[in-house]
């Protein structure tokens, strides 16, 4: 009995570990190698299949310096303003968030930055729990520890959600806007920006006040967005 006990008490650690020798393989294979499908998007496809929805997977990879400077400094306007500069954890901002939680009870508010979104995004679900920030946590030290900054961002900006199957900077161009993402306008790429917490709600409420006045403040924010080192565009 003692002996299955401790069985069942380590196959939690095994998982764990196996988990992230999985997690830290595909890492390394994405600093050159474009993601086939996110965890996030297979949810979503999965969820919509559920709720008998049409929508249909549209993700389409670019490389970096195929989309729009000014999509770039719209989303670390909006997003996460220290990314050029942090270690893939904001800090002040988790600080905060915690502080949010304790007072509501809940786990609503999570600091993320862009490569804490990132390593949601492709190896995690939407769930809000301190086990799944803790996971959250370790993949986004291990893919800081090993990719560039410019990489991660291409990353999120190819892989993250728009609209319902809409996935990417170039899939969310074409939807919204019929043109290539390097061909993006300042005011296009803030309202896109603007979309990226809440992209079903807007897609359900495209004449929502909230995005306009989110879109307003990305604009005023977008000149002072420090892109990372390698873009100097």
């Amino acid at each position: 009995m003692l002996r299955i006990l401790k069985w069942l008490m380590a196959l939690p650690v095994a998982a764990f570990i196996l988990f992230n020798a999985y997690v830290y393989g595909n890492i390394i294979t994405y600093r050159a190698v474009a993601p086939h499908k996110s965890a996030f998007m297979s949810m979503r496809m999965s969820q919509f299949h559920e709720e008998g929805r049409s929508a249909m997977l549209d993700y389409r990879w670019v490389p970096y310096d195929r989309i729009s400077t000014n999509l770039k400094k719209a989303l670390i306007a909006s997003e996460d303003a220290k990314f050029a500069a942090h270690d893939g954890f904001d800090w002040n901002g988790i600080q905060n968030a915690i502080r949010h939680n304790q007072k509501s009870g809940e786990v609503k508010a999570g600091g993320s930055t862009i490569s804490q979104q990132l390593a949601k995004n492709l190896f995690l679900n939407d769930s809000r729990s301190y086990i799944r920030k803790a996971e959250e946590a370790a993949i986004t030290a291990m893919m800081e520890a090993v990719t560039d900054k410019d990489r991660i961002f291409e990353l999120y900006l190819n892989i993250i959600e728009w609209h319902y199957g809409v996935f990417g900077a170039e899939a969310a161009s074409q939807h919204f806007y019929k043109k290539p993402a390097v061909e993006l306008t300042k005011q296009q790429a803030a309202k896109l920006a603007a979309r990226v917490p809440a992209p079903l709600f807007y897609a359900d409420n495209p004449k929502s006040k909230r995005l306009r006045g989110k879109t307003n403040i990305i604009l005023r924010r977008m000149g002072s967005a420090e892109l990372p080192v390698t873009d100097t565009e």
